[in-house]
Formats: C-alpha cells, structure tokens, sequence
C-alpha cells in the first residue's frame, strides 16, 4: 500500500489503506491498556475484528461476484460494528479516552461507509 501522491489512487486503495490504519491503531491502542483480565479479553478479541476489517474488504475488491462482494462488504461492516463494541468494553488509562473516542468515530465513519457501499450495490 504505496504513500506515493502522485499517482492517482482508486477510492479502493484509499479504504484499504484507511482499514489497514484502523487496525494499527488498535493494536497499538490495546498494546497500552492496563493488563487486567477483561482489558486482556477483550483487546484479543478486538485486534481479531480490527484486522478483519480490512482483510474482508480487500476479499471483497478480489471477488468472483457482485454477491461474493456485498457478501464481504458485509462483513466488513459486521466486523467495524464488533471492534465498536470490544472498544466500548474495554477499560482504558485516563490518557487512553481520547484515542478509544477516536477509534469509535473511526469504526462509526467504516460502518457507514461500508453501508453506503452495500445500498449502492443492490
């Protein structure tokens, strides 16, 4: 997933790389919360579903079919409205708040655009 800027890049590459981030950041922002039971619990589960969000949406820009696509687009979705509610589950240190708000607009924005893409494909 190339930076370069002076190429122009499809709307695809541009939620790929956007997906990619989204799961990054979890990772990073579970690496950081206090290591109680539940924060450990939950984190697993939410850098499974941050990292699936993107790696369904790139299944589906590799579908067979317009119904293999909405399928994956679907999911994607599925998994961005998962890692909302991991995040929301999750206990984070006082300086962490303002990054989990940001992961939830995050998942918020991945949700509807993942909508907007699936009513545009019926």
């Amino acid at each position: 997933m190339s930076q370069n800027t002076n190429t122009k890049r499809s709307p695809f590459s541009d939620l790929e790389d956007r997906t990619l981030q989204f799961a990054r950041d979890v990772n990073q922002y579970v690496r950081k919360l206090p290591k109680t039971i539940s924060n450990i619990e939950n984190g697993k589960q939410l850098v499974r579903s941050g990292g699936s969000v993107g790696a369904n949406y790139i299944e589906a820009n590799e579908a067979l079919s317009r119904k293999d696509f909405v399928m994956r687009i679907k999911i994607s979705k599925k998994e961005t409205k998962e890692s909302r509610y991991w995040l929301f589950l999750t206990e984070p240190l006082a300086e962490q708040e303002n990054e989990r708000q940001r992961l939830i607009q995050e998942s918020n924005e991945l949700m509807k655009i993942f909508g907007a893409i699936i009513e545009k494909s019926k």
